[in-house]
């Protein structure tokens, strides 16, 4: 294939990018299916790692090296996936508000917290009874495991009802909900955060700097709330420099090395994503070293997203049927493969941690399509009719 070939097709792509500058991002619709993927495995690779450590150890060359301290921890790298996750949410929520035309932030609100909350009870009613049906035995599960430590053996309708109000710092009922407090929280502040990002939009270096300094003090400190908030703010800002992007990826597609370019850019950030765990032989977890490295992660993740809006091979994959069909069960995914993986941990034991993830990842996906059939899909309607609603009767009565 010549140049002016490869040129011209990366010309018409660049084309394409600017003149649907209004439409949807659907290549991140794919890379929120990925990362709900992945954040199964992690969950799997953390009942395995105990069983792999004690029967071969942690050395080079052991099951555990290869999936934990090579470029395979891309697979399990699910705390990493769920910084995607907010660089994500900063971005795709913020959009809407920064269309022209009203935004009422009120039917917003209200239509997001329905989205939010009604497929999160589900989600703990699912898991509630799966404890009621299936007793748990702690004895099937090694002692000081994740396993053990973290998930529920019994429950009652305190710890019920505290956990689908999604104020608890940790979930053992759907360990998952932590990332969703934040979500909400999130969403309560939409408005400071549009703000802020506006405003710094021009300073956008500074302001990124601002936000992964800020995310290191909230791990440094313990405050998780200074720790990941700053994470969707990334996202926002992405938000509203989404033309800038966008034109930026289009020179960079007519230049020569176009395809080095696009290389470089996902490469590297999928390698800052997992950098602290390449280099945990030099540089011990827990550190102050090592902690100021595990906060690349938050740049790889703003990465990994720029990388599924502008580089076009990673843009095309992300919008074949696979990824797009995982994007929209992600969100299901995501809430109800928890309540299966512990329940069948606790079922057959955690040395059998194979045959759990046999059962598991198929299970998961299939129950996924039918949580996002009978809950999600539903809740989401409900969710669009609560805001048209709300924002229709606020500008009724500010027109009155």
């Amino acid at each position: 294939m010549s140049f002016s070939t490869t040129a011209e097709r990366q010309s018409a792509y660049s084309d394409r990018i600017a003149g649907r500058a209004g439409t949807r991002l659907t290549a991140l619709d794919g890379l929120r299916g990925v990362a709900a993927v992945v954040v199964v495995l992690y969950h799997l690779f953390l009942i395995a790692e105990p069983v792999l450590r004690r029967q071969g150890g942690s050395g080079v060359g052991s099951p555990l090296w290869w999936v934990s301290q090579t470029p395979l921890k891309l697979v399990t790298a699910g705390s990493e996936a769920v910084l995607v996750f907010f660089v994500l949410s900063g971005l795709v929520v913020a959009l809407p508000a920064l269309k022209p035309g009203s935004f009422s932030w009120s039917g917003f609100l209200s239509g997001r917290l329905a989205r939010l909350y009604l497929p999160v009870w589900a989600s703990i009613g699912i898991g509630t009874l799966l404890i009621w049906m299936i007793p748990r035995d702690d004895s099937t599960v090694g002692q000081g495991t994740w396993m053990y430590t973290s998930q529920a053996t019994s429950t009652n309708w305190s710890s019920f009802l505290t956990e689908a109000s999604l104020i608890r710092a940790s979930y053992d009922l759907n360990n998952v909900l932590w990332s969703l407090r934040w979500e909400l929280l999130f969403s309560v502040l939409l408005p400071l955060f549009l703000a802020l990002a506006v405003v710094t939009a021009r300073y956008w270096v500074i302001a990124l700097t601002a936000a992964v300094a800020l995310s290191t003090i909230g791990v440094l400190s313990g405050i998780d709330g200074l720790r990941y908030l700053p994470v969707f703010f990334i996202g926002t800002l992405m938000a509203v420099r989404l033309d800038a992007i966008r034109e930026w990826t289009r020179r960079r597609l007519l230049r020569r090395r176009s395809t080095l370019w696009g290389v470089a850019l996902a490469g590297g950030a999928l390698l800052l994503l997992i950098c602290q765990w390449l280099l945990r032989p030099l540089v011990p977890a827990g550190s102050v070293a090592g902690t100021l490295l595990a906060q690349l992660s938050v740049l790889g993740a703003a990465g990994v997203v720029l990388a599924a809006i502008g580089v076009p091979p990673v843009r095309a994959a992300l919008e074949a049927r696979a990824p797009q069909w995982l994007g929209r069960v992600s969100f299901s995914l995501y809430l109800i493969h928890m309540p299966l993986l512990a329940t069948l941990t606790f079922m057959f034991g955690d040395d059998r941690w194979w045959l759990v993830a046999l059962i598991t990842v198929p299970l998961a996906v299939l129950a996924a399509w039918g949580f996002n059939r009978v809950i999600e899909g539903p809740s989401q309607r409900l969710a669009r009719h609560i805001s048209g609603s709300v924002s229709r009767r606020l500008d009724a009565r500010r027109a009155g």
